[in-house]
């Protein structure tokens, strides 16, 4: 490998889903953060967790838990930050703690494809999946810099990147996520 670190993006409030820890809901009977863990594993060579509530909860799945330093619920740049900043490798791979079913080869296909840019993200269709990302660590301080500017939109940020969108069309359901009760329980 490359060297790359895994950042699984747990940060967020679960306010679609009644405020609860998305990441902590049981999928199978399994807190769902488990599957993605399971799935990301294999990619990378460490795994970090955003996480801003239920840090020891987080923390006994053995990996480190970085909260943001954006404070009040910045969104996943905040995470990203948090992530890339205690990051040990030049690539971080971030995935959401709602999407179970992430693609097995992520990194890879992403890593093939990224060459000069600064990130490549997954894309199914015309949809982008930003939150699925390989990103370059070299880009820290442009993302510093946005966040201090009050930017919060991952799509105004990567404006100001060379990323490139690679497609997922042949596994578009591994990036399905789940934010609802019902989406849980229809999973």
């Amino acid at each position: 490998m490359n060297g790359v670190t895994g950042i699984v993006l747990a940060g967020g409030q679960g306010r679609r889903m009644g405020g609860v820890d998305k990441g902590l809901q049981l999928l199978h009977g399994k807190p769902m953060v488990a599957a993605v863990l399971a799935r990301l594993a294999p990619q990378v060579d460490e795994i970090l967790i955003n996480a801003n509530q239920n840090l020891e909860a987080y923390a006994r799945f053995g990996c480190r838990v970085v909260p943001d330093t954006v404070r009040g619920f910045a969104g996943p740049l905040a995470g990203l930050h948090a992530g890339m900043s205690e990051a040990s490798h030049p690539l971080v791979l971030t995935v959401p703690c709602d999407s179970p079913f992430l693609p097995l080869d992520l990194f890879s296909r992403l890593e093939k494809e990224l060459k000069q840019n600064d990130l490549a993200v997954a894309r199914t269709g015309d949809q982008p999946h930003p939150v699925f990302a390989l990103v370059r660590t070299t880009v820290k301080k442009n993302l510093e810099d946005f966040l201090s500017r009050g930017g919060r939109k991952i799509d105004a940020w990567y404006g100001s990147l060379k990323v490139i969108e690679i497609p997922f069309d042949d596994e578009a359901d591994a990036f399905r996520n789940i934010n609802t009760r019902e989406e849980l329980d229809s999973a």
